[in-house]
Protein backbone atom coordinates (compact mmCIF):
# COMPACT_ATOMS: atom_id res chain seq x y z
CA UNK A 1 0.00 0.00 0.00
CA UNK A 2 0.98 3.74 -0.83
CA UNK A 3 1.37 6.72 0.87
CA UNK A 4 -1.14 8.11 -0.78
CA UNK A 5 -3.86 4.65 0.08
CA UNK A 6 -2.74 5.42 3.43
CA UNK A 7 -3.50 9.10 3.03
CA UNK A 8 -7.29 8.35 1.46
CA UNK A 9 -8.04 5.94 3.76
CA UNK A 10 -7.09 8.27 6.96
CA UNK A 11 -9.60 10.89 4.99
CA UNK A 12 -11.99 8.76 4.93
CA UNK A 13 -12.23 7.13 8.09
CA UNK A 14 -12.06 10.57 9.46
CA UNK A 15 -14.98 12.08 7.55
CA UNK A 16 -17.10 8.87 8.13
CA UNK A 17 -16.59 10.01 11.96
CA UNK A 18 -17.30 13.37 11.18
CA UNK A 19 -20.25 12.58 8.97
CA UNK A 20 -22.00 9.49 11.66
CA UNK A 21 -21.69 11.93 14.30
CA UNK A 22 -23.60 14.58 12.39
CA UNK A 23 -25.72 12.16 11.86
CA UNK A 24 -26.66 10.88 14.90
CA UNK A 25 -26.46 14.14 16.36
CA UNK A 26 -29.12 15.54 13.63
CA UNK A 27 -31.17 12.74 14.97
CA UNK A 28 -31.63 14.04 18.54
CA UNK A 29 -32.31 17.56 17.29
CA UNK A 30 -35.22 15.63 15.33
CA UNK A 31 -36.10 14.02 18.41
CA UNK A 32 -35.94 17.99 19.92
CA UNK A 33 -38.48 19.48 16.84
CA UNK A 34 -34.61 21.60 16.72
CA UNK A 35 -36.26 21.96 12.68
CA UNK A 36 -33.22 24.40 11.58
CA UNK A 37 -30.21 22.90 13.33
CA UNK A 38 -31.93 19.17 12.25
CA UNK A 39 -31.53 20.38 8.64
CA UNK A 40 -28.22 21.83 8.78
CA UNK A 41 -26.43 18.98 9.51
CA UNK A 42 -29.05 17.17 7.05
CA UNK A 43 -26.85 19.47 4.55
CA UNK A 44 -24.04 18.60 5.63
CA UNK A 45 -24.69 14.68 6.53
CA UNK A 46 -25.57 14.14 2.66
CA UNK A 47 -22.30 16.25 1.29
CA UNK A 48 -19.70 14.66 3.12
CA UNK A 49 -21.94 10.75 2.54
CA UNK A 50 -21.25 11.80 -1.07
CA UNK A 51 -17.69 12.56 -0.78
CA UNK A 52 -17.01 9.47 1.09
CA UNK A 53 -19.02 6.84 -0.82
CA UNK A 54 -17.25 8.02 -4.01
CA UNK A 55 -13.77 7.16 -2.20
CA UNK A 56 -15.19 3.67 -1.33
CA UNK A 57 -17.64 2.92 -4.21
CA UNK A 58 -14.71 3.45 -6.68
CA UNK A 59 -12.49 0.39 -5.91
CA UNK A 60 -14.93 -1.77 -3.52
CA UNK A 61 -11.70 -4.70 -3.52
CA UNK A 62 -9.90 -1.84 -1.50
CA UNK A 63 -10.28 -3.31 2.09
CA UNK A 64 -8.39 -0.29 3.85
CA UNK A 65 -10.78 2.00 2.23
CA UNK A 66 -13.43 -0.46 3.38
CA UNK A 67 -12.90 -0.87 6.44
CA UNK A 68 -11.82 2.86 7.40
CA UNK A 69 -15.22 3.47 6.26
CA UNK A 70 -17.03 1.05 8.36
CA UNK A 71 -14.76 1.94 11.34
CA UNK A 72 -15.26 5.68 11.07
CA UNK A 73 -19.08 5.14 11.33
CA UNK A 74 -18.25 3.05 14.22
CA UNK A 75 -16.23 5.57 15.65
CA UNK A 76 -18.50 8.64 14.90
CA UNK A 77 -21.93 6.70 16.51
CA UNK A 78 -19.88 6.23 19.70
CA UNK A 79 -18.41 9.96 19.56
CA UNK A 80 -22.14 11.41 18.65
CA UNK A 81 -23.32 9.12 21.98
CA UNK A 82 -20.47 10.68 23.94
CA UNK A 83 -21.27 14.38 22.71
CA UNK A 84 -25.25 13.92 23.37
CA UNK A 85 -24.44 12.40 26.83
CA UNK A 86 -22.38 15.41 28.06
CA UNK A 87 -23.13 18.62 25.92
CA UNK A 88 -26.93 18.06 25.51
CA UNK A 89 -29.48 18.62 28.86
CA UNK A 90 -32.22 15.99 28.70
CA UNK A 91 -34.87 15.19 31.31
CA UNK A 92 -35.44 11.63 32.76
CA UNK A 93 -38.83 10.65 34.33
CA UNK A 94 -37.31 7.98 37.08
CA UNK A 95 -40.27 5.91 38.19
CA UNK A 96 -39.83 3.44 41.33
CA UNK A 97 -42.98 1.25 42.61
CA UNK A 98 -42.14 -0.46 45.76
CA UNK A 99 -44.87 -2.55 47.82
CA UNK A 100 -42.44 -1.81 51.02
CA UNK A 101 -39.71 0.71 51.89
CA UNK A 102 -41.28 3.41 49.18
CA UNK A 103 -40.97 6.03 51.73
CA UNK A 104 -37.53 5.31 52.72
CA UNK A 105 -36.64 5.33 49.26
CA UNK A 106 -37.67 8.82 48.91
CA UNK A 107 -36.21 10.12 51.97
CA UNK A 108 -32.56 8.18 50.75
CA UNK A 109 -33.09 10.61 47.26
CA UNK A 110 -34.36 14.09 49.17
CA UNK A 111 -31.38 13.39 51.55
CA UNK A 112 -28.86 13.29 48.70
CA UNK A 113 -30.41 16.55 47.04
CA UNK A 114 -33.24 15.10 44.64
CA UNK A 115 -37.24 15.97 44.26
CA UNK A 116 -39.50 12.93 44.54
CA UNK A 117 -42.80 12.82 44.85
CA UNK A 118 -44.55 9.86 46.66
CA UNK A 119 -48.28 9.06 45.42
CA UNK A 120 -49.31 6.39 47.50
CA UNK A 121 -51.91 3.63 45.77
CA UNK A 122 -52.84 0.19 45.33
CA UNK A 123 -51.50 -2.65 42.97
CA UNK A 124 -52.20 -6.30 41.97
CA UNK A 125 -50.98 -7.68 45.21
CA UNK A 126 -51.99 -4.92 47.83
CA UNK A 127 -50.74 -1.17 48.91
CA UNK A 128 -47.86 0.51 46.81
CA UNK A 129 -46.00 3.70 46.94
CA UNK A 130 -44.66 5.32 43.82
CA UNK A 131 -41.66 7.46 43.62
CA UNK A 132 -41.51 9.80 40.49
CA UNK A 133 -38.20 12.05 40.04
CA UNK A 134 -37.46 14.09 37.75
CA UNK A 135 -33.43 14.40 36.94
CA UNK A 136 -30.77 15.45 34.08
CA UNK A 137 -29.64 12.37 31.93
CA UNK A 138 -26.31 11.83 34.04
CA UNK A 139 -28.01 11.60 37.60
CA UNK A 140 -30.26 8.39 36.46
CA UNK A 141 -27.11 6.30 37.14
CA UNK A 142 -27.20 7.64 40.83
CA UNK A 143 -30.78 7.69 41.53
CA UNK A 144 -30.56 3.61 40.84
CA UNK A 145 -27.90 3.40 43.12
CA UNK A 146 -29.99 5.08 45.75
CA UNK A 147 -33.13 3.05 44.81
CA UNK A 148 -31.55 -0.73 44.33
CA UNK A 149 -29.30 -0.08 47.93
CA UNK A 150 -32.70 -0.28 49.48
CA UNK A 151 -35.07 -2.17 47.56
CA UNK A 152 -32.84 -4.15 45.14
CA UNK A 153 -35.47 -5.63 43.14
CA UNK A 154 -37.57 -2.32 42.63
CA UNK A 155 -39.48 -2.05 39.71
CA UNK A 156 -38.01 0.82 38.19
CA UNK A 157 -39.12 2.38 34.56
CA UNK A 158 -36.89 5.29 33.01
CA UNK A 159 -38.27 7.35 30.17
CA UNK A 160 -37.21 10.90 28.53
CA UNK A 161 -38.77 13.76 29.13
CA UNK A 162 -39.43 16.07 26.10
CA UNK A 163 -40.00 19.15 27.88
CA UNK A 164 -39.91 20.01 31.22
CA UNK A 165 -41.05 23.99 32.89
CA UNK A 166 -41.45 25.19 36.82
CA UNK A 167 -40.56 22.54 39.24
CA UNK A 168 -37.94 21.86 41.31
CA UNK A 169 -35.78 19.31 39.81
CA UNK A 170 -32.64 19.05 42.05
CA UNK A 171 -29.08 17.62 42.03
CA UNK A 172 -26.49 17.27 44.48
CA UNK A 173 -25.14 20.71 42.16
CA UNK A 174 -28.11 22.58 42.44
CA UNK A 175 -30.11 21.21 45.88
CA UNK A 176 -32.56 23.48 47.19
CA UNK A 177 -32.65 25.67 43.61
CA UNK A 178 -36.35 25.29 41.28
CA UNK A 179 -36.16 24.42 37.70
CA UNK A 180 -36.01 28.13 36.85
CA UNK A 181 -33.33 29.02 39.28
CA UNK A 182 -31.35 26.55 37.95
CA UNK A 183 -31.33 27.53 34.11
CA UNK A 184 -28.96 30.61 34.93
CA UNK A 185 -26.57 27.92 35.99
CA UNK A 186 -26.18 26.13 33.01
Amino acid sequence: MTIDGIFIAVVIFVLRIINSAIGTMRLVFIARQMKLFAAILGFIEAWLFAVVMSGVVNDLSNVPNLVAYCGGFSLGNYLAMWMESRFMTSYMSVNVIAREQGHEVAELLRSKGYGVTETHGAGREGNVVTLRSVVKHREVPKILECVYSILPNAFVSVTEIKSVQHGWIGTPRTSGKTLDEQSSLD
